[in-house]
């Protein structure tokens, strides 16, 4: 199971996150107890489980640090959860930071300064780093150096300090964004892809071990299909079953009682939520299916560009409710057909 859980600003869902600080600290608790920590618990993503394990082994035998890995994709695929499981099977410990709170080149200085040889520094959120801290990564990275500036004006100079080979693991959900000179310093990048419906279940299924759940194979499948092909999500969910249950179904979770669960959650049969639903809905009604631009969608619906971007577009777009196009945000024939409206005249054609 991955729960996809990360360092520094996550962008979870807005409908999970209206809860109290005890709540907030409990989730943490249960989302650190069914991370997996080696790559045999690690369920779903074969090929970059299998290509990693593969590169971790061979610089293992020959004693060298392994190549800067980058990994990226939607939140909650489980980015964080690789970065700990290549720490822990390279036998290292790992310092963890995000992009956005790296803001003087000291911070990120002395953090590179401090790694231990072979160590891994997990960087997420990497597309936001600011241009005068990125440049500090092209030595440290390619050279594993350093260029210290001692003194002043006219008599400053630079001093290379030499750092331990370490391993740095970059995330994102922003591909895209990251620059061609920070990508090309990468020696292993993978993109982690929506999980299917079957790796879902057996994650929530070894979820439900580890936190004393019971349910059935049924409740765990409808749990799981409609987990938007995320282990966070359906973590999350799973969750909110269980409470559901204790509660109204004598702690069991079956087929109806999670149905009735999920309806009370707001979570369709797809897997879409209120949020998705606004959202689609405004393109369809209010601008007539588009092409919208997504400043003016997040304005529309009262939610932010990146949430828009990173979050709620990368599902419906596999769901093929949503394309994007230079113009702007499209709903497709599917969508009108899954909200059960009829696509403007003008709009036909486009399909």
């Amino acid at each position: 199971m991955n729960s996809g859980a990360g360092s520094g600003r996550q962008m979870e869902r807005p409908s999970s996150r209206i809860v109290t600080g005890a709540a907030l600290d409990e989730d943490a608790r249960i989302d650190a107890s069914v991370r997996p920590k080696r790559f045999a618990d690690y369920i779903g993503q074969s090929r970059v489980k299998e290509n990693i394990e593969i590169a971790i082994q061979a610089a293992r035998s020959r004693g060298e640090a392994l190549d800067h890995v980058l990994l990226y994709g939607p939140p909650g695929l489980g980015k964080t959860t690789l970065a700990q499981i290549i720490a822990s099977e390279l036998g290292v410990t790992i310092k963890t930071s995000s992009g956005p709170l790296l803001e003087r080149k000291g911070d990120l200085t002395a953090i590179l300064t401090s790694l231990e040889q072979r160590e891994v520094f997990f960087l997420d959120e990497i597309h936001r780093l600011v241009p005068a801290i990125e440049e500090i990564l092209y030595p440290a990275m390619e050279d594993y150096r350093i260029d210290l500036v001692i003194g002043q004006g006219a008599g400053a100079r630079i001093h290379p300090f030499l750092l331990n080979r370490f391993t740095l693991v970059g995330a994102t959900t922003r591909a895209g964004l990251i620059t061609a000179p920070l990508r090309s310093r990468f020696g292993i990048v993978h993109r982690l892809e929506f999980y299917t419906p079957k790796d879902l279940m057996t994650i929530i299924r070894r979820s439900a071990n580890i936190l004393e759940i019971t349910l059935d194979d049924d409740g765990a499948f409808e749990i799981a299909r409609r987990s938007r092909g995320t282990p966070r999500v359906a973590n999350r969910l799973l969750r909110r079953a269980r409470d559901f249950a204790q509660v109204r179904a004598q702690g069991r979770i079956t087929l109806a009682v999670a149905k009735e669960a999920l309806q009370m959650l707001g979570v369709d049969e797809h897997g879409l939520d209120e949020v998705d639903r606004n959202l689609m809905l405004t393109i369809l009604q209010k601008y007539s299916g588009g092409p919208v631009g997504v400043s003016t969608l997040a304005a529309s619906i009262s939610e932010e560009e990146d949430a828009i971007e990173e979050i709620y577009e990368p599902y419906l777009m596999q769901l093929g409710l949503l394309d994007r196009t230079p113009r702007g945000r499209v709903a497709t024939a599917l969508a009108y057909n899954h909200f059960g409206l009829n696509a403007p005249r003008q709009q036909r054609g486009l399909f």
